[in-house]
């Protein structure tokens, strides 16, 4: 079992990322930091809530996350691919309530499961890098391993045609985690534009009510696929670089990765959000504390099957 706190700014892709986390049963999410993103702040947190509340599991704290980057750049969403609610047609209803806790929960719940705990990073990572200021290094020595979805490394970007997204979105804050954080896996457009899921898909998932998302997951999942139409025709499917950010954790086998020391351009000029990585050929590769573990490949076969096995479950 994986125990996994979960960072987040839903967002579609990071909807059916919680879906699957909660039907997962590898994993065990302890809590939800939802931040600004793809959406603002308080609507993420609205999209977690009625998440967790379809799924039974307000037992679940939500943790209320930055509102802004570091550098204190105003925020730029992405009605056009998630819809202005998050959940592309979707809007959660005005009665979902809950009550969000403080930050400082991140703290209690590393204690708490130290030293089996996992952190995934599926946003920007302005949260993250936070709790590494305000709990020290000391604090985030306690937790296995972080997953972050962020980066391209020798692909082009897609906020910009260097950068990827949430690495562009608070490039400071990025660069803060690679730097400081241990046992980071970095999960790359490399290998998350070839996550494909295709409508046929979907349809599989939602031929019968599964469970208490099946309802949601074709409605949103056209509203996404639509416009990832729009921004390459030539897709078959739509790309769930979130949802491939979980698979990675627990399927490592069907995962490579390349061991580099990985930073984050923070320029403020057409570099900003670039992530660096020294590619060149190697006689011997020496692993430190330091080095940084980015995905470069998977197998594409059991991703597929893992993602319907799991969004069809009865849990």
């Amino acid at each position: 079992m994986y125990n996994v706190l979960l960072f987040c700014d839903p967002g579609i892709d990071d909807s059916l990322a919680i879906m699957y986390a909660l039907l997962n049963p590898k994993v065990n999410v302890v809590g939800i930091v939802s931040s600004y993103g793809n959406v603002p702040q308080q609507q993420a947190i609205q999209n977690v809530a009625y998440l967790l509340q379809l799924a039974g599991r307000e037992d679940i704290p939500i943790i209320a996350g930055a509102r802004s980057p570091l550098s204190g750049e105003i925020a730029i969403f992405y009605p056009e691919i998630h819809g202005e609610e998050g959940l592309g047609p979707i809007r959660p209803p005005d009665t979902v309530q809950r009550e969000v806790v403080n930050f400082d929960e991140i703290f209690k719940i590393i204690n708490y499961y130290a030293h089996n705990i996992f952190i995934v990073d599926v946003g920007r990572s302005t949260s993250l890098a936070i709790a590494f200021l305000l709990g020290g290094e000391e604090q985030l020595r306690k937790v296995r391993g972080i997953y972050c979805m962020g980066g391209a490394f020798l692909v082009p970007g897609n906020v910009t045609s260097l950068a990827e997204a949430n690495f562009h979105g608070d490039a400071i804050a990025a660069n803060l985690i690679l730097d400081k954080g241990r046992n980071v896996y970095i999960t790359p457009l490399n290998v998350t534009n070839y996550a494909i899921i295709k409508p046929e898909n979907i349809d599989q998932i939602t031929s019968q009510p599964f469970n208490s998302f099946s309802h949601l997951i074709k409605p949103i999942f056209e509203y996404y696929n639509d416009a990832y139409k729009k921004l390459d025709p030539s897709l078959s499917g739509s790309p769930l670089h979130d949802v491939f950010t979980l698979f990675a954790l627990v399927n490592p086998q069907q995962v490579r990765y390349v061991n580099r020391e990985a930073s984050v351009s923070i320029n403020f000029d057409n570099t900003k959000g670039v992530s660096i990585a020294d590619f060149r050929p190697r006689s011997t590769e020496e692993t430190t504390e330091a080095t940084d573990f980015i995905a470069i490949s998977f197998n594409y076969q059991a991703f597929l099957e893992d993602f319907i096995q799991i969004m069809t479950s009865k849990r």
